[in-house]
């Protein structure tokens, strides 16, 4: 989804004369389309609260799942689906064979992919026993109804470098209008799964 500068500005709850501002001090992330600044959504919220910039609380309204304040996991795993034998000989192959499965619009994958990657940089997500929960650093609102988490097998395990030395097998992999807020609720509860009874399908 591309966003004018008036967009921009409502989002972020200044006048389009700081956002101008911003475009030319701050690297605020921006296209020209038809000598037209456009912003994308993803883009503009990573770049905004990577540096404590306040976003409009509408941009975080709405109930998720079924109206309730806390998603159910089975739902959030209904919504991303449970994935056999997903590909990948490295860390980085991997998470792009994860993204391609992910339920969100097809623009969104490649710039998921790219703050995935740059999270991995700062340091593994790899939580121990063949386990990783791949995320972004700061949060990113993206649209889409209801928090999904997918759930992939790896046909391999691959080096993660995660916190027991353990190549990683199996990926949780969230997205929600909120990822930090939903994050803990839905993935606090991934331990409830035997992954050694469930990595094959029945």
């Amino acid at each position: 989804m591309k966003l004018t500068v008036r967009d921009a500005a409502k989002m972020l709850n200044v006048t389009e004369s700081v956002v101008y501002r911003w475009i030319r001090e701050e690297g605020m992330p921006v296209h020209r389309v038809s000598d037209h600044y456009r912003f994308h959504r993803a883009e503009l919220l990573e770049w905004a609260t990577s540096r404590g910039i306040r976003v409009s609380s509408e941009q975080f309204r709405g109930p998720v799942g079924n109206g309730n304040e806390q998603p159910r996991l089975s739902d959030s795993l209904e919504a991303g689906g449970i994935h056999y034998g997903v590909g990948g000989s490295n860390r980085e192959s991997m998470l792009r064979e994860v993204v391609k499965l992910m339920p969100i619009e097809e623009e969104d994958r490649d710039l998921v992919y790219d703050f995935l990657v740059a999270r991995e940089a700062l340091g593994s997500t790899g939580v121990g026993d063949g386990i990783a929960i791949p995320h972004v650093r700061n949060p990113v609102v993206l649209h889409v109804p209801h928090p999904a988490i997918t759930l992939c097998f790896l046909a391999k395990p691959v080096e993660f470098a995660a916190i027991d030395g353990r190549p990683v097998d199996t990926i949780f992999s969230l997205v929600s209008r909120t990822i930090p807020r939903t994050s803990t609720s839905c993935l606090g509860s991934r331990r409830r799964f035997s992954t050694k009874d469930s990595k094959t399908p029945s």
